[in-house]
């Protein structure tokens, strides 16, 4: 069952990799304070991901802080290496927290995942993009397959 606006975020392990390499994170606690733009793509390096979607969001990072946004967060089923390299060849850093649900299990908690195997991918995150405040889902955008209209840094712009 699909996540609903109302909602609260579950409490789900993710990764990311720091200074002293990777670590996890509980979904519930990272995106359960303050007002969140999460995103998430089918995968990192891919070309719509790579082209539009996080480049939007990097764009686009001080006008969602400018409308209240305490933290924007990417998240794909990639392993934390592959997402931080991914966020680094980007520029997304400072801008865009890099988190990877390489098991799935965010996508699966929250119902949005998708069948990427006809491209080798086996199972990813549907791309979708979020406003979560204080753990609870306030905006939710999920993208028809092979779109990318709903779930762009410009378009939550617009919700906020």
């Amino acid at each position: 069952m699909t996540i609903a606006i109302g909602e609260k975020i579950p409490s789900v392990d993710v990764m990311t990799v720091n200074a002293e390499g990777p670590q996890k994170i509980d979904s519930a606690q990272l995106l359960g304070s303050g007002k969140v733009a999460l995103f998430s793509v089918p995968g990192a390096f891919t070309p719509t991901c790579s082209a539009k979607h996080l480049p939007g969001f990097v764009e686009q990072a001080a006008a969602l802080k400018a409308k209240g946004v305490d933290k924007i967060v990417c998240m794909s089923v990639n392993d934390p290496f592959v997402m931080k390299a991914w966020g680094e060849a980007q520029g997304a850093n400072e801008a865009v927290e890099m988190l990877a649900d390489g098991n799935g299990d965010f996508a699966r908690a929250i119902g949005l995942t998708m069948d990427g195997s006809g491209f080798g991918l086996g199972e990813r995150s549907q791309r979708f993009s979020a406003i979560i405040e204080n753990g609870v889902v306030a905006q939710l955008n999920i993208e028809a397959p092979g779109a990318f209209d709903v779930s762009s840094a410009e378009y939550l712009i617009k919700q906020l």
